[in-house]
C-alpha cells in the first residue's frame, strides 16, 4: 500500500505520455512564397502575374513551334538553365518588336466587334502558324 499512490501516479504519467504521441502536431509555420517579380519587361505590363506571363509565353511557344531557349539565352553559370531577363538573343528583341506591331495593328484595324460580337484581332499564330518564320506567298506576274 505504501507504493500504491506512486504506482498510480507513474501509470497516469505513462498513459499521458503515450497518448501525447498520437495527438495531432501543430504544423510548422510556412514561410510565405516571395512575390513574383518578372525582370526586364519592356512590352508586357510590369505587374503581370506569373500565371499570366506563363500563358503569354506558352502562346509564343505554340504559335512559333519553339521552346523557351529559342528566345531566352542560357545562364552563364549554368548553361542548362535559362536567363529569362537577358537580352542576349536577337530573337527576344524581335519578339518584342512583333508584340508592339501586333498591338498597333489590332488597335488601328480591329477595334470594332465582329458579326458575332467578339473582338477580332491578330496574334503571332495569324502569320506564324506554328513555324519559326512565317511563310510568304510568292506572286507570279
Amino acid at each position: 500500500m505504501k507504493y500504491r499512490t506512486s504506482i498510480i501516479l507513474l501509470f497516469v504519467v505513462a498513459v499521458g505520455f503515450m497518448l501525447s504521441a498520437f495527438m495531432p502536431q501543430q504544423p510548422e509555420p510556412q514561410q510565405p512564397e516571395p512575390a513574383f517579380k518578372a525582370k526586364n519587361l519592356k512590352v508586357l505590363p510590369k505587374n503581370i502575374t506569373k500565371d499570366e506571363l506563363d500563358d503569354v509565353m506558352d502562346g509564343f511557344k505554340a504559335a512559333l513551334g519553339v521552346k523557351c531557349g529559342f528566345c531566352h539565352a542560357s545562364q552563364a553559370a549554368d548553361p542548362k538553365k535559362l536567363d529569362f531577363a537577358s537580352d542576349e538573343k536577337p530573337e527576344k528583341l524581335m519578339a518584342r518588336k512583333m508584340m508592339k506591331m501586333t498591338a498597333q495593328i489590332n488597335k488601328k484595324y480591329f477595334h470594332d466587334p465582329g458579326m458575332d460580337g467578339s473582338m477580332l484581332n491578330i496574334s503571332c499564330q495569324t502569320c506564324h502558324n506554328g513555324k519559326e518564320k512565317p511563310e510568304t506567298l510568292s506572286l507570279s506576274l
